[in-house]
């Protein structure tokens, strides 16, 4: 059965005047909904999966990457397919432009692909953009990495973005730093040591989320 959440969605991703999310439609299809459509139409072109991405309508994008994803894994053993989709991803980031479409995919494809490169500027490129999507493409992207305990472009993003004005880059910021803390928690207690009092509240309640009662007080009072 299809689930609908019309009324609710456009609040949530804040799509009124002003918000970050203007002007987005809805139709209200839950995400489970839309992963299960992706896995049906795996095999979708990537020509069809731009005409997905072009819509309007939020959940057609979501469901193109949830699509282009599932490609790109299905591609593990084959590099230039990998990287075709890599660039496709990066030609059409445009369309990656709320919060969800970004953490949906940023990690999955960029981040996956960069990890297997030794170039990896792209990350500061979309970090010194004036796209705020973009600018949380880089950070969602270093998650692989910190997967692979090489955390040098989580804290270097970390560092660059410290003083960004919107909180959704406070959020992406904080997330990785506290998955980077629950691998290396000496690397995390750096970083707050040196930052914790220049940091957003929001980004620093995020990065302390795992620590200790005594410890998230003793980062909170740098405030």
């Amino acid at each position: 059965m299809i689930r609908l959440r019309q009324n609710f969605f456009p609040r949530f991703f804040k799509t009124g005047p002003g918000q970050y999310g203007e002007g987005d439609t809805f139709i209200g299809v839950t995400v489970p909904n839309q992963r299960t459509v992706a896995k049906e139409f795996k095999e979708l072109p990537l020509g069809e999966i731009r005409v997905l991405l072009n819509s309007p309508v939020h959940e057609h994008r979501l469901t193109a990457l949830f699509i282009l994803v599932l490609k790109f894994k299905a591609a593990r053993k084959h590099p230039e397919e990998r990287t075709k989709i890599k660039d496709f991803y990066l030609d059409n980031l445009d369309r990656v432009n709320n919060w969800d479409l970004v953490d949906s995919s940023a990690h999955e494809i960029l981040g996956t692909w960069l990890t297997e490169q030794e170039d990896h500027s792209i990350l500061y490129t979309l970090s010194e953009s004036d796209n705020l999507w973009y600018q949380r493409v880089a950070v969602i992207a270093t998650f692989p990495f910190i997967r692979r305990d090489d955390y040098r472009h989580t804290l270097a993003l970390a560092g660059k973005l410290l003083h960004h004005k919107h909180d959704l880059i406070h959020k992406a910021v904080g997330w990785a730093l506290r998955d980077l803390g629950k691998r290396d928690r000496s690397e995390l207690l750096k970083f707050l040591d040196r930052h914790a009092g220049d940091m957003p509240r929001t980004m620093l309640r995020y990065a302390i989320e795992h620590l200790s009662d005594t410890q998230r007080a003793h980062y909170m009072k740098k405030q």
